[in-house]
């Protein structure tokens, strides 16, 4: 019987966009906007209308009232009565892990999903997660972490075949890692400057903290994530209150900030800690012991940054790093990041908002892979 000859090779066709619904579609792009406005539904409903106009997204069998009420059915909004006793639409929880997971796919789209508390120190021993090398027995390893296969072919090479033996310096073995844990503290500034001169910085850096936060929460659920504002004051935000942040009429208290992320990561148990910072601007205020505030946003106030400073060091006795991502390229203000991190021996990143994600992420999983001590 003749058998068929199956001929092999590559078949190029023209991209076609995966299938989506009239709803998956709308709710892309409503989710884009939903981030933009702070929450606001109505206003972005507003420009979806808009982009409708000009980019003829929907159709007659499907407008935007239809999508609205999809949205209702599938419980992404829900109607609250405001205290002056007029209703009005906002958006549910559904939603607001819907935004962290679209920042996720956006910002860390390539990563994969591990197991729980991935985290690997550069510290090998006896454990439970192999790292897929090899090394050389030593007393005190298991037999179940012997390669066999590895152990019997340097036998063959050490000794030969005519005259096989397996002696206990041909044996190699798995080596594997300890898991760690990590807590974080993430610092976003709110200062004014965060939306000046056309530029809005704000909305990438509540991008980045939603990515952040969701990445924990779905691959490394053993680790801590917190997350703090700061402006005139600082204080801490919930996971779901990202998607409403919005910027303030505030200077730029970065001592109060490093204050409350080291009074956070004090109480926590974990031997790992670290400090992101996300800011645009010079620090430019601080709390007075009898509750005033001392401002100056003309330059960089010695008394300001030598606070600033010696509070980077106390980090730094504590065993904490900090990682300062600098979104401007004013190099004024990198005298100042600089000296901030001397004196942590920490890391400081100067870079505009492209890629503000990817560089968090990599460095995260750094931090992940040794100890900080």
């Amino acid at each position: 019987m003749k058998r068929d000859e199956v001929s092999r090779g590559f078949i190029f066709k023209t991209y076609q966009a995966p299938h989506q619904t009239p709803f998956e579609k709308l709710f892309e792009i409503f989710k884009e906007l939903i981030t933009y406005t702070s929450g606001d539904f109505d206003e972005a409903i507003d420009w979806l209308r808009q982009l409708d106009k000009e980019y003829e997204l929907t159709t007659p069998d499907y407008t935007i009232d239809d999508f609205i009420e999809d949205l209702k059915a599938k419980g992404y909004i829900q109607e609250r009565i405001k205290p002056d006793g007029k209703g009005a639409m906002e958006i549910t929880s559904k939603t607001e892990k819907a935004i962290r997971q679209r920042a996720l796919n956006q910002i860390f789209g390539k990563m994969r999903k591990g197991n729980s508390g991935n985290h690997k120190t550069k510290h090998s021993g006896n454990s439970d997660d192999s790292t897929g090398e090899l090394r050389d027995y030593q007393y005190g390893d298991g037999l179940d972490r012997i390669s066999m296969t590895e152990s019997l072919k340097n036998a063959q090479i050490n000794h030969g075949i005519g005259n096989f033996n397996l002696s206990e310096n041909d044996l190699v073995v798995e080596d594997s890692q300890f898991k760690s844990q990590m807590s974080t503290v993430l610092m976003i500034d709110i200062s004014h400057s965060m939306i000046l001169y056309g530029e809005d910085r704000i909305t990438p850096a509540k991008k980045v903290a939603m990515a952040l936060s969701e990445l924990i929460l779905t691959r490394y659920p053993k680790d801590t994530l917190d997350i703090i504002v700061f402006g005139n004051d600082a204080w801490p935000i919930q996971i779901k209150d990202l998607p409403y942040l919005q910027v303030g009429p505030f200077h730029t208290n970065t001592v109060a900030g490093m204050q409350l992320a080291m009074d956070i990561l004090r109480r926590k148990r974990n031997a790992n800690k670290q400090i992101f910072m996300i800011t645009d601007g010079k620090p430019s205020c601080l709390r007075m012991p009898d509750g005033t505030y001392y401002k100056n946003s003309m330059g960089l106030d010695p008394y300001i940054t030598n606070k600033c400073y010696n509070m980077a060091a106390q980090a730094r006795k504590l065993n904490i790093p900090i990682t300062t991502f600098m979104i401007t390229s004013d190099p004024y203000l990198q005298q100042f990041v600089d000296e901030f991190t001397e004196s942590n021996q920490g890391k400081a990143y100067y870079t505009g908002l492209g890629g503000l994600g990817e560089m968090i992420f990599e460095d995260y999983e750094s931090n992940r892979k040794k100890r900080i001590r």
